[in-house]
């Protein structure tokens, strides 16, 4: 059965070059461990890099998306799988349900909307997938350290810290994603 990563990002492509990039390296990744992508349905931003890319090297892509982004024309009109769905909420469920891991790409309200809503369900143990953020020119690091300051001011248990990994690499988060994957969520960051 094929591995489905859902990535949340963004719907711009932000001022570095670096998040593009990176973007379509992690598409090349997917691509080469026959990894299917689950993501947002759009042509526009780091999602659409990511999607082109896919389709580009021969990948597998689902695409995901709400009824009033496809009046926006903002669906992506490449996909062979395309859900269009009545809701955020039910974009949501979707893309959870179809995935075997979740990854966060650079990206605004939205990536991290959705990004914390998948960490927060895995701290209630409505899920056992594994999480991870993929830290591209440091992007992350201000989120980071808000969520080191939210640890340390105890907002946040210590027995939570270890919900997701984070790293700059690519193709060693996936490493990791698909072990803990494979071990049925089990294997923390720090493992």
């Amino acid at each position: 059965m094929p591995f489905h990563l859902t990535v949340f990002c963004g719907s711009r492509l932000g001022k570095r070059p670096e998040y593009a990039e990176a973007t379509r390296q992690l598409a090349q990744l997917l691509v080469e461990r026959q990894i299917t992508l689950v993501y947002g349905g759009g042509h526009v931003g780091l999602m659409g890099v990511l999607a082109d890319e896919m389709l580009r090297l021969g990948g597998q892509v689902v695409g995901v998306i709400p009824e009033n982004l496809v009046e926006s024309e903002l669906a992506h009109t490449g996909l062979k799988e395309l859900h269009i769905v009545p809701t955020m909420h039910a974009r949501k469920a979707v893309m959870a349900d179809k995935a075997d891991a979740f990854l966060a790409l650079p990206g605004g309200y939205g990536t991290a909307e959705e990004f914390f809503e998948i960490v927060t369900l895995r701290l209630l143990k409505l899920h056992h997938k594994p999480i991870a953020l993929l830290n591209v020119a440091g992007y992350f690091d201000a989120l980071l350290a808000w969520v080191a300051h939210a640890f340390d001011e105890e907002f946040i248990s210590s027995k939570y810290r270890d919900l997701f990994f984070v790293d700059t690499e690519a193709a060693r988060l996936l490493d990791r994603l698909t072990a803990a994957a494979t071990n049925g969520g089990r294997g923390t960051p720090s493992s």
